[in-house]
């Protein structure tokens, strides 16, 4: 490259998406985790990470929690701000792409429209959503953080199952029950995954 060339970001790319996935070997996509709070999101999403590294494979867990710790310090959980959290989240998604990782999504996510933003940002040729499916009865019983309990006393207010609602989309390209062991969980993920992110 002449010293002298000075290349405007945006106008020429020296290093592309593909080139960067064949340098990783590896087809970058977004895997979107939706599901109620104690659903098994972060649990499978930490699995998922390990298994995929053991193949080789580069990739980036993005969750709520370490979402909210940063980039969305500052944001509430009302109706707008989980939209701006999850538009964000997909934006952010779309960088890790660029850059040929795989990215492992853990949101609530709780409506349809959320849902279908994310994907229509991140592009629905890179978007893999998958329902992680348990019982609320059994998610109040898991109620890792306790949040179950909070909302049931009404010290948590429109929370996700309990006093706002959560939608399942008809259109879900795998849904996984999380009744059954971690291990069957992760069976079925991987049958459904590794193809995917197999370097075309």
């Amino acid at each position: 490259m002449s010293e002298n060339k000075y290349i405007s970001f945006g106008l020429e790319r020296l290093v592309n998406r593909k080139q960067k996935e064949k340098l990783l070997n590896q087809q970058s996509i977004a895997i979107w985790f939706y599901g109620l709070s104690g659903s098994g999101k972060s649990t499978l999403a930490v699995e998922l990470e390990k298994e995929l590294q053991n193949r080789k494979y580069l990739v980036q867990i993005i969750d709520g929690d370490m979402i909210r710790e940063g980039i969305n310090m500052g944001l509430t959980f009302s109706e707008a701000d989980r939209k701006e959290n999850i538009r964000r989240v997909s934006e952010v998604n779309k960088l890790f792409l660029d850059c040929g990782i795989i990215t492992i999504n853990s949101f609530v996510s709780p409506t349809i429209q959320m849902r279908e933003m994310a994907r229509n940002i991140i592009g629905p040729e890179n978007f893999i959503e998958i329902f992680i499916n348990s019982p609320l009865t059994i998610c109040e019983e898991r109620d890792p953080k306790g949040l179950y309990k909070l909302a049931r006393l009404g010290i948590i207010k429109s929370f996700t199952g309990i006093d706002d609602p959560f939608e399942i989309s008809d259109n879900s390209d795998l849904i996984v029950d999380t009744t059954t062991s971690i291990n069957e969980s992760m069976n079925q993920i991987l049958t459904f995954i590794l193809p995917k992110i197999e370097l075309k």
